[in-house]
């Protein structure tokens, strides 16, 4: 089933964007971010996220973004959010000229994490299948939107019921780039049972 935007709702609606049908575009602000209170001690929950909710226990979300993003942290991809002290994200937060972070952040009860792997700093295309079984989930990527890898499975204590999910972008530091979002898709999940 393809995605429809008139669905969902912003949090923290960003001064400039545009959604279309079949695309929508974030012009990120500086000093946007979501984390908490791991290592660095801060707490930053003001970054832009479309946001739609769900009940359904068993469904795969996929998702395109292109991004030109140049600066430290800079970051679209997708979001679970429930509140500020329990959601996920996965996206490529950008380093330096020469790698990126693929990653993703799992926060829950108020303290986040974070998981990576670096990739090169050339990349500006990721796909993205986020997938749930009830509280369980499980965040794949894809270079082409066909052959997808698994990022990881983690359980969020306030994933039950129903959860608020989409996509988002930010620019933690003095930067702002253009993300793009497109090929959204709500499936069958495709994260299988164990046997």
């Amino acid at each position: 089933m393809k995605y429809n935007p008139s669905h969902s709702h912003w949090l923290h609606e960003p001064k400039n964007y545009e959604i279309k049908e079949d695309q929508i575009t974030i012009y990120t602000e500086p000093g946007t971010d979501f984390w908490q209170r791991t290592y660095y001690g801060f707490r930053n929950d003001n970054a832009p996220a479309l946001l739609f909710k769900m009940d359904e226990p068993y469904f795969s979300f996929e998702v395109k973004t292109e991004f030109d993003s140049q600066h430290r942290f800079d970051q679209c991809g997708v979001i679970i959010y429930q509140n500020s002290d329990n959601w996920s994200k996965a996206s490529i937060e950008y380093e330096n000229d020469e790698y990126q972070r693929l990653g993703s952040v799992v926060t829950n009860h108020g303290y986040s994490d974070w998981a990576t792997t670096d990739i090169e700093a050339s990349v500006k295309r990721m796909y993205y299948r986020l997938s749930r079984r009830e509280s369980d989930f499980l965040i794949e990527h894809s270079y082409d939107g066909v052959a997808y890898k698994q990022m990881r499975i983690f359980h969020l204590f306030e994933g039950a019921g129903e959860i608020q999910l989409g996509i988002y972008a930010c620019s933690p530091e003095e930067s702002s780039f253009k993300a793009v979002f497109s090929e959204i898709w709500l499936t069958e999940c495709k994260w299988k049972a164990h046997e």
